[in-house]
């Protein structure tokens, strides 16, 4: 290979590793974040879940781990190191085997994941406008943007402590349909109506939410197929510096 050729692997790979230092980081920070904060509505899937909290360890474990490859590899490309190029592709290969490994485990398990996030969703619904009032802010977010109401349905608000063991006719307010005549009221909170019927988006945020995946999927798809892109050019541009050095290296060796 000639030396042009190194030199541009080499500030490549230095390029590569430096992003790839910075995603880890970010890694990093979000499971650290997950794992810590006690007001946030991720807070409250975790306490609901033992799922969401193993994953905020493996961000945290993989945003490491990504932290110490960005540095070996940099500092492996800028002063052309075997050794650290070496550690690098394997640790490389080692993080590609995990993603397509976790990515088959969510594809199996994916009605286990449903199940989970229903009961969550359903026990905050239950205790909405009790104590958490970051994640009742959240939900009512959530409500408004996707145009849904409840879980499954609205009749997972029937469950509400407060509409449950009330006479008036209450709903919840994130939940009003714009389109149905009335007179504005409150985007969060617990809202009355005098119709018989309540004023409400008929759909649940389960099918919203599912509709929505299904129709990025193209766009996640391409994320992903992106990020294993630019692995496998990590491994390649990793591999031939490493065999360059190696060529050079016996180069110098004596002949007698």
């Amino acid at each position: 290979m000639g030396k042009g050729c190194i030199a541009a692997a080499k500030y490549f790979l230095f390029l590569f590793n430096l992003l790839f230092f910075l995603f880890g980081a970010l890694m990093l920070g979000f499971g650290l974040w997950v794992l810590l904060d006690n007001q946030s509505f991720i807070a409250v899937l975790q306490e609901e879940s033992n799922t969401l909290k193993v994953g905020s360890y493996i961000l945290i474990a993989v945003g490491s781990l990504s932290m110490l490859m960005g540095f070996l590899g940099c500092i492996g490309a800028i002063y052309e190191i075997r050794c650290l190029l070496g550690l690098y592709f394997t640790c490389l290969i080692l993080i590609l085997v995990a993603q397509v490994t976790a990515a088959v485990l969510i594809y199996f398990q994916r009605d286990r994941l449903k199940h989970e996030m229903s009961l969550i969703v359903r026990n905050i619904i239950v205790n909405y406008g009790e104590s958490n009032k970051t994640t009742d802010a959240t939900w009512d977010y959530l409500q408004k943007a996707v145009q849904c109401c409840g879980w499954s349905g609205p009749g997972n608000w029937t469950e509400n402590v407060k509409i449950k063991n009330n006479t008036s006719r209450l709903y919840p307010c994130s939940c009003r349909n714009e389109s149905t005549p009335g007179t504005d009221v409150q985007e969060s909170g617990i809202c009355e109506t005098l119709s018989p019927s309540w004023p409400v988006y008929s759909r649940g945020c389960a099918d919203s939410v599912e509709e929505w995946l299904l129709s990025n999927n193209g766009v996640i798809l391409g994320i992903c197929v992106g990020v294993a892109v630019v692995e496998i050019l990590g491994l390649f541009l990793s591999m031939c510096l490493c065999r360059s050095i190696q060529a050079e290296d016996y180069t110098k060796v004596p002949r007698y």
